[in-house]
């Protein structure tokens, strides 16, 4: 029994390490996490950058499909595949056990598609097509040419991981595509309770905006009482919004839309604390894991913050309910969101540019992977 197991039990927050390696695969590693328990995985093309120019794991496979005449992204997809396939494999069992609502992993279409809605679309179905796990989700960015991609592929019946969600509206849009996949997929006559899907939140990049823009007023305001409302929500907004988008979650999935379909056997869709290594040494290592447990939810961690969780992890419902001072949880995070807003910062300037920074980033490192890779030919 560990802190990972406890957290779990505590009302259903899953834990899934944000990491995909060929190590997993091809040894015990995988099977050592789930044990301590870790219960699903996703990946980004920056993760799969990294362990593919990392190590020499993926030489002897990279080097056999080159002769054997595929082009450098068809041979990094078929390594995407061969780590996926593993790494599903592994995790059926809690799929099962849990009956379809846990041991999933994501793999995300190509991101140079973010704002391309119909290639999307196409690059979805190819993604479930040749991976064909029913614990598979296709990570597709919420962005909004991904949004109707988000909503075609839930009503063709494919799981989707909506990723790169910033903002409490996009979010918001978010669900409400979902529930209109899951709404058009029951009228053709699809089984809807065989439908999972995650909304994937990001937190911590949001401090760092936060911080930066929050810092520019301590330093330059002429009011010392505005520096000080501006100190005061250091390090508060990432967490605040992360709590107020529970909020929402809550909210619409006990409202009579959800409710019908909820009948004929759909899932609610998860909130996913995405990003939630800390960025800022001066914050707690485990501050967007300790601080944003609840129910129905899940937090997806690098391996460093798997292992400080492990190590000093506090398990107890952080993200609703009563605080330690009696008051709401959820109030106090929209005191917080409206005390930004106070000071004469934009929330919603905040998040479209780390929606914008979010896409560019790991649009980056599939381009530099594929020209690594390009290199690399030559080298084997």
């Amino acid at each position: 029994m560990t802190k990972l197991n406890e957290l779990y039990d505590l009302g259903g927050q899953s834990p899934w390490i944000d990491d995909l390696r060929r190590s997993y695969v091809t040894t015990d590693e995988l099977d050592r996490l789930i044990s301590n328990g870790i219960r699903g995985l996703t990946s980004n093309p920056t993760i799969m950058t990294k362990s593919i120019e990392s190590s020499t794991d993926y030489d002897v496979q990279f080097k056999s499909l080159i002769q054997d005449g595929a082009s450098v992204a068809d041979a990094y997809w078929e390594m995407v595949f061969f780590d996926a396939k593993g790494a599903l494999s592994k995790l059926s069992k809690i799929h099962q056990e849990s009956e379809g609502t846990d041991g999933f992993l994501s793999v995300e279409v190509e991101p140079t598609l973010a704002h391309d809605s119909e290639g999307t679309i196409k690059a979805a179905r190819w993604l479930s097509g040749k991976i064909q796990a029913p614990n598979l989700l296709v990570k597709i960015p919420a962005t909004k040419e991904g949004l109707p991609a988000i909503e075609e592929m839930i009503a063709e019946g494919i799981s989707i991981n909506a990723t790169l969600i910033f903002s409490l509206d996009r979010y918001s849009a978010v669900i409400d595509a979902y529930l209109a996949g899951l709404e058009r997929y029951a009228m053709s006559g699809g089984d809807i309770s065989k439908v999972f899907s995650v909304a994937s939140f990001f937190v911590s990049r949001v401090d760092t905006e936060v911080d930066k823009r929050l810092n520019n007023i301590i330093e330059t305001s002429d009011s010392s009482v505005l520096a000080e409302r501006a100190r005061s929500l250091l390090g508060q907004i990432a967490v605040a919004q992360a709590r107020v988008a529970y909020g929402l979650f809550k909210d619409k999935f006990n409202q009579e839309r959800f409710v019908a379909l909820k009948t004929q056997g759909a899932k609610a869709q998860k909130p996913l604390w995405a990003s939630t290594s800390t960025k800022n040494p001066n914050y707690p290592d485990l501050l967007y894991v300790d601080e944003l447990i609840g129910p129905d939810t899940v937090n997806t961690m690098p391996r460093a913050t798997v292992d400080g969780f492990l190590d000093h992890g506090k398990v107890e419902r952080t993200l609703d309910g009563l605080d330690k001072n009696g008051g709401s949880v959820l109030e106090n995070a929209e005191s917080a969101l409206d005390a930004l807003a106070e000071i004469g910062i934009s929330l919603a300037d905040v998040t479209e540019q780390l929606e914008t920074e979010g896409v560019a980033s790991f649009s980056k490192s599939f381009e530099d992977l594929m020209r690594q890779l390009n290199g690399k030919v030559n080298e084997l």
